[in-house]
Formats: C-alpha cells, sequence, structure tokens
C-alpha cells in the first residue's frame, strides 16, 4: 500500500554539477559581504552592538558568561535609575542569548571583534546552502536555483549581513536545517535544532511557533505541531516571566515598555502582561497592526519583492513568516519596520519555504487539506523576466539605502547639506586612531565614542562617552583610566545630523570639565581625535592644539542656541 506522506512532486535526482552556479553566487555574497563587513568595521563604522558582543563574547572565554559593562550602561538601573555601569552586569536580563556559546571556541582561538564579522558573514552564507537543498527536496534545479538567488539577493539578508554583529543571524541556517530535517523526517535533528532556535534570542521561539502552527494548519504533522506550539510558547512565557528577571528587570522595566507600552500605561510589563493588554483592546491591535500604512506596505513589498512577490499568495509563507511578522507590526519605534537590520532576518526562512511549497503546487485549496496532490509550476519566459526585474531592484534599493552606513564611501550620507567621507581620508584618520588608542594599556579601563568602542572592547571595563564612571568588580565606583573621543566624526556630521550635533556638545563639555578641574590630562591630540588619561598632567603640544581646536568649534556648539 501506497503512504502518500511520502509522494513527493516528481524532480530531477542532485547531479554534482547543479552545484557550480550556486557555488558561485554563494561565493560572490561571501566574498563581497566579508569585504565591506571588515571594512566597514577597520574604518571604524562598526558601533556600539558590535561591541557589546565582542565584550560578551570576550568576558566568555575568560569564564565570565554574558557579563557586559557596555550593556550594564543600556540597562534601566543605569538609564532610569542613575546607576553606574556595572562590569559584573549580567546581559541576559536584556536578552537571552545561549547559543552564543556554540561559537565561544572558535571566539577563545581568535579573540578579536572582526571575527564577529567573519562568523556572521559565513553563517548567512551557509544557509543559503542549506536552503538549496531545502527546496531540491522539491523542486528542479532551476526553480530551486531562483529561489536560492533570491535569498541572496533579498535586502532582508543583505541589510542585517553588512551591519553589526548580532544574534539573529544564526536563525536562517538553524530554521533551514529545521525545515529540511521535517521534509526528510529526521526528527532527531529536527529535535536539536528545536531548542537551538529558541535559545538564539527569548523572542526567537516565535519564529519556531510558526513552524508548529504550519504543521498543523497543513495537517501534515499536526501532533508534532503541536508539541512544537506549546514547547516554544511555553519556553517564550516561561524565560521573559520567570528566568530572565533574576538576572535585571530590563524585559519588564524597559524593552517590553519599550516596543509595546502603547497597550498599557503600566510602569513595567511582563510579556504575559502585554499579551492580556493586546487581547483586550482589539481595535488598538488591529490600528497597530496596518499603521503606519505606509510603511508597513512598504516593508511587505520589501521582503517579497526578490521572490517576484510569490510570498503574498503562499499560504505556506503567512503561516510561518506570519508569527515573527505579527510582532513587527504589533510593535512600535522605527526599527521594527526596518528591513535593514537584524529583526528582518526573522521573517525570511518562512517566506522562503513557502515559496517553495508553492513552486511545488501547492494553493490554498490544498494547504488544509492532508496528502493532496501537487502539480509544479513552471517558471514561464515571461516571469522569470520578471523575476530578474524583481531581484535586481532588490539589490538596487539595497545598495541605494547604504544599509548601516556600510556603503559610506560610495554614497553620500546626506545629499543636502552635502555630508561624504572619501575610503581614502577615512583610512587615514583610521590609521591614526589606531596609533591613539594603541596606547592604551590592555587591562585599563576607558570611556570612549560609539565608533571607537568595538575596537577597545575586548576588555573588563568599558563604558560609553559622556558616561566615566564605573563599578569594578570590587564594586568600587571609579573613574576610567582613559577616555577617547572622535569628535572629528561629528563634527562632519553634525551638519545634516542633530544628534551628532548633541553629542559632541555633551563630550567638549565634559572634556572641558575635567581638563579644567585636572582630573586629567590630554596625552594625545590629533586630527580631532584626542586622548585622556586620569591623573595626568596634559603634554604641551596637545594642550596646545586642542585650545586651538576647542576654538574652532565655538561657532558651531553655539549653532542651535537660542
Amino acid at each position: 500500500m501506497v503512504n502518500l506522506e511520502d509522494i513527493r512532486p516528481v524532480k530531477t535526482p542532485f547531479k554534482q554539477e547543479e552545484w557550480r552556479p550556486i557555488l558561485i553566487v554563494s561565493g560572490i555574497f561571501f566574498i563581497i559581504c566579508m569585504a565591506l563587513v571588515l571594512h566597514r568595521h577597520f574604518t571604524f563604522y562598526s558601533s556600539y552592538d558590535q561591541g557589546i558582543f565582542n565584550q560578551v563574547m570576550w568576558n566568555g572565554a575568560h569564564g565570565r558568561f554574558f557579563q557586559s559593562s557596555l550593556s550594564s550602561q543600556l540597562s534601566t538601573n543605569v538609564v532610569h535609575a542613575g546607576e553606574v555601569p556595572d562590569v559584573s552586569y549580567h546581559r541576559l536580563g536584556q536578552h537571552f542569548t545561549p547559543a552564543l556559546l556554540l561559537w565561544l571556541p572558535i571566539y577563545f582561538f581568535f579573540p578579536h571583534a572582526a571575527t564577529l564579522a567573519v562568523l556572521l558573514v559565513t553563517m548567512l552564507s551557509a544557509a543559503g546552502l542549506v536552503l538549496y537543498l531545502l527546496a531540491r527536496h522539491y523542486l528542479d534545479p532551476v526553480p530551486a536555483r531562483w529561489i536560492t538567488y533570491s535569498y541572496y539577493g533579498a535586502n532582508a539578508v543583505i541589510g542585517p549581513t553588512l551591519c553589526n554583529f548580532h544574534d539573529n543571524f544564526q536563525l536562517p541556517l538553524f530554521m533551514f536545517t529545521l525545515l529540511l530535517a521535517m521534509e526528510k523526517r529526521w526528527w532527531w535533528l529536527f529535535g536539536i535544532m528545536c531548542p537551538l532556535i529558541v535559545m538564539i534570542r527569548e523572542d526567537s521561539g516565535i519564529v519556531l511557533f510558526g513552524v508548529g502552527a504550519y504543521m498543523i494548519l497543513s495537517r501534515r504533522f499536526p501532533k508534532i505541531g503541536a508539541a512544537v506550539c506549546l514547547f516554544s510558547f511555553g519556553y517564550i512565557l516561561l524565560l521573559t516571566n520567570l528566568i530572565m528577571p533574576i538576572f535585571s528587570e530590563d524585559i519588564s522595566k524597559r524593552f517590553m515598555l519599550e516596543r509595546f507600552g502603547q497597550y498599557t500605561d503600566a510602569a513595567e510589563a511582563s510579556t504575559l502582561d502585554i499579551l492580556l493588554a493586546m487581547l483586550s483592546n482589539p481595535l488598538l491591535l488591529l490600528r497597530e497592526l496596518v499603521t503606519p500604512f505606509d510603511r508597513t506596505i512598504k516593508y511587505l513589498a520589501g521582503q517579497f519583492l526578490p521572490f517576484a512577490f510569490v510570498p503574498a499568495v503562499a499560504p505556506s509563507a503567512w503561516a510561518i513568516a506570519g508569527f515573527p511578522l505579527l510582532k513587527l507590526l504589533l510593535g512600535k519605534g522605527m526599527s521594527v519596520l526596518s528591513i535593514n537590520i537584524r529583526y528582518a532576518l526573522a521573517v525570511v526562512p518562512g517566506i522562503c519555504y513557502g515559496v517553495i511549497l508553492w513552486w511545488s503546487g501547492e494553493g490554498f485549496n490544498n494547504f488544509f487539506r492532508k496528502n493532496q496532490p501537487r502539480h509544479p509550476r513552471q517558471i514561464s519566459p515571461f516571469f522569470k523576466k520578471f523575476w530578474i526585474t524583481c531581484l535586481t531592484l532588490s539589490i538596487a534599493f539595497t545598495i541605494t539605502a547604504n544599509p548601516n552606513r556600510t556603503l559610506y564611501f560610495m554614497i553620500p550620507d546626506s545629499l543636502q547639506p552635502w555630508v561624504y567621507v572619501s575610503p581614502i581620508e577615512q583610512w587615514s584618520r583610521s590609521v591614526d586612531i589606531q596609533g591613539t588608542i594603541g596606547r592604551i594599556p590592555q587591562d585599563a579601563s576607558v570611556s570612549a565614542t560609539t565608533y571607537i568602542i568595538p575596537h577597545l572592547s575586548s576588555r573588563r571595563e568599558i563604558i560609553r562617552l559622556p558616561g566615566i564612571e564605573i563599578e569594578n568588580d570590587q564594586q568600587n565606583i571609579e573613574k576610567v583610566d582613559f577616555i577617547v573621543a572622535d569628535l572629528w566624526r561629528l563634527v562632519r556630521y553634525q551638519v545634516a545630523f542633530d544628534e551628532d550635533w548633541q553629542r559632541l556638545k555633551d563630550y567638549v563639555g565634559v572634556i572641558d570639565q575635567i581638563v579644567d578641574q585636572n582630573e586629567y590630562g590630554i596625552v594625545d591630540f590629533k586630527e580631532g581625535v584626542i586622548l585622556l588619561e586620569k591623573g595626568k598632567s596634559s603634554t604641551p603640544d596637545s594642550k596646545q592644539q586642542w585650545r586651538a581646536y576647542r576654538q574652532a568649534l565655538i561657532p558651531i556648539l553655539s549653532k542651535n542656541d537660542n
């Protein structure tokens, strides 16, 4: 008797030569993204999050798992209660990311912030190869190949690749592996990937929940799907309501309110509180789901564009990707609907899988019917041209968006007023900055400006200006040993960005105060990059150069004053 569970659309067997175009495209993606990400880092355009993750990994390599003074500076204790950043603060109270331990052995042998950039690009590149295996389970080489090309050309993949290191970089590889294991009935591998996915981040269980929902709605594996939904949903509730609060109060006092505070007037709220508040106000829920309407449509179009808008009519894509998408649409803030940052990656695996099933012949009619035969769709010449156009536009839009300022050397940050930094100029500055920060001892405590932090974050005690106090391992509050600031960058960008002008004003105010009070001395100043050391006298040349530079800043600092 034939088992209908094993019936699949007819497809050609694997041939070794069919991998050649996939490996070429994957290699191009890897090489270009690796070059751009490393260029971004070594020219001092990687920023605060890169520093946080590097310090977390550096502390982990020294046996102090998930501790970070940089994360502490973002905690509710510092932001809301005015406390001093603490070197022993556990980041697990902000984001629960134990899956990072998987990569700690690599970092142990290569303990540098650039290692994280290499790991990020490598994992996202490898995910495309697993996607091709998943696509070939259903499809012939041509449509499977085009789906893989679309992954590598998606704005939601390229943007989060050309950025700071982040935890969601693991999601595509883990999710494609999970879905491949499901299709192959490798339940042992499926069982391994489920806990790995939820350990990526406290909200990654939402992505796994989508897989469980698909397994139930499609009636393919309803019992396993119900177990997956129960596991992922229970894990999120247990983690965010009981486990994470052990480390800090950030989840209830800061992060839930910053993202979903529109649903409650409470001073703090757990995930359960927010869920109940959402359900009790369905009209607000509906409004948040569709507004702002223009940004919502633009975001969905950006996700669907590289796949020629097939996800819009693919039921499996909505079943799996709909849940992480729902989380984004119901949140607030500019970042949730930004396709160039890490959150967008949570939607990608479901979209890719849904597209695979659509091309295999799935439609809304047979989605809810178990073991219904499918007839694979063919890519017509017209649709192929349309797909190429969509994929080309996706890549073009990504480039013109200059994701995370990675392409600063090609695309101006502002046209009116004109703000552009040439690669020659920035590389020259980078050499000077490296020379300046090279004078800081490895065991010294440091306060630095945002874009210098990643390069100094392989240490126990580091915070961001304008903070200059830190609580050390002896639980003593001390002022940092060194302060380093890149004021040139702020001067260049402040003409177009008010936040850079405000930072410049704040940093100069701190420097003026501590120098006038003889707490710190200026030990190096070159081209707008200043280095101060606690308890030292300023060198004559550095002090003279600073005075001249400070005088030139007066009209800039006073431009917004009433």
